[in-house]
């Protein structure tokens, strides 16, 4: 079987980062570009080191059979038709976070994905870094025991600084803090507590700091979860904090508990009950997806499609589940109420 071809549409900061890594990826080769603006390919070869078709007709290239993935690196309110489309042209998907900002679009999203066949991995790349990674082990030996209690947060002070601050503080572009940003920390959530979302109960706020006053949205939101099991856990997602970037979990079960890359447990034998044992992992502490761990991510995405199986951890399906808390969260702060996910249908 010859290596897949990718075709990328939007060719902004995340683009370049998945293009640089596509390169240390077995299987598969970025070979296209799709941007509203005319590039040279001979200039884009010089940027990126390889050689890449350039589209400006969306549908000229899904119309390409050489092209079997396309990458959505666009901004989030296109992601919805463009998914859609790719699905219907029988291409593979790649869909940067979050995957649309309106639930009617998610759920639209999820009948094209599951009917057409396709095989999809949604960028919720926490899943796949070293830190949680090892949480998720961790909680798996069962050294925490049953957990009742997790909190993920998100803090990352979008501002003028930063790459897609220009349009990010756009209502109709980032649509929340916990869309645009904080969905990373709920979706890693999820992942550790193993139960699903009965109910949430989210609020929000925003700093009085002249330079978040661009933004059109609340840019700070505390999500509280009630589980199925009976556990409860804890998202904040704050895009207008002054302060480094900052990734806290905090995992609490019946044999012990899990503070970022800190641990304590019950479970064995000869532990200082006053001292947190330090976990020899790389923390996530950064924003710049430079710094993702997007290449084991999109090479279990290659591996996937040419075994015939289930994208791990980040398939469509489960990342729509992440979008449905999201969305409830969201209406929950925007109604003052909390919020069944039984409503989200």
């Amino acid at each position: 079987m010859g290596d897949l071809n990718v075709g990328l549409v939007g060719l902004g900061w995340v683009a370049g980062a998945h293009i640089e890594t596509f390169k240390a990826v077995n299987g598969a080769n970025v070979t296209a570009i799709c941007s509203r603006r005319e590039h040279d390919e001979a200039d884009l070869a010089t940027e990126y080191g390889t050689q890449l078709k350039a589209y400006t007709d969306y549908d000229e290239m899904l119309a390409d059979q050489d092209i079997h993935i396309i990458d959505v690196c666009t901004p989030h309110p296109l992601h919805a038709e463009q998914v859609i489309a790719a699905t219907e042209a029988g291409k593979h998907v790649i869909i940067e976070k979050p995957i649309c900002i309106t639930w009617e679009d998610a759920k639209r999203m999820r009948s094209a994905v599951n009917e057409s066949g396709v095989k999809s991995c949604v960028c919720f790349e926490v899943r796949f870094c070293k830190q949680f990674q090892l949480i998720k082990s961790v909680i798996d030996e069962g050294l925490l025991g049953d957990i009742h209690f997790g909190e993920v947060d998100y803090y990352h002070g979008i501002g003028p600084w930063y790459g897609q601050y220009g349009w990010n503080v756009k209502k109709d572009f980032g649509a929340s803090t916990l869309l645009t940003a904080g969905c990373h920390a709920l979706d890693a959530l999820l992942m550790c507590m193993d139960s699903e979302v009965d109910e949430v109960t989210s609020y929000d706020t925003k700093s009085s700091s002249d330079i978040f006053e661009p933004y059109e949205y609340q840019t700070t939101s505390v999500s509280i979860m009630k589980f199925k099991n009976g556990a409860v856990g804890k998202t904040t997602s704050c895009v207008d904090c002054l302060q480094p970037y900052y990734f806290h979990a905090h995992i609490v079960g019946s044999e012990g508990s899990l503070l970022d890359n800190k641990f304590h447990s019950h479970k064995l034998n000869g532990m200082v009950k006053d001292d947190w044992s330090v976990l020899s992992t790389t923390l996530i502490d950064s924003g710049d997806v430079s710094d993702h761990p997007y290449e084991p991510q999109f090479q279990e995405f290659i591996d996937s499609i040419n075994n015939d199986t289930t994208m791990p951890l980040t398939d469509f399906d489960t990342a729509f589940e992440s979008h449905r808390v999201a969305f409830a969260a969201d209406l929950s702060a925007e109604e003052g109420r909390p919020v069944k996910l039984s409503e989200m249908t």
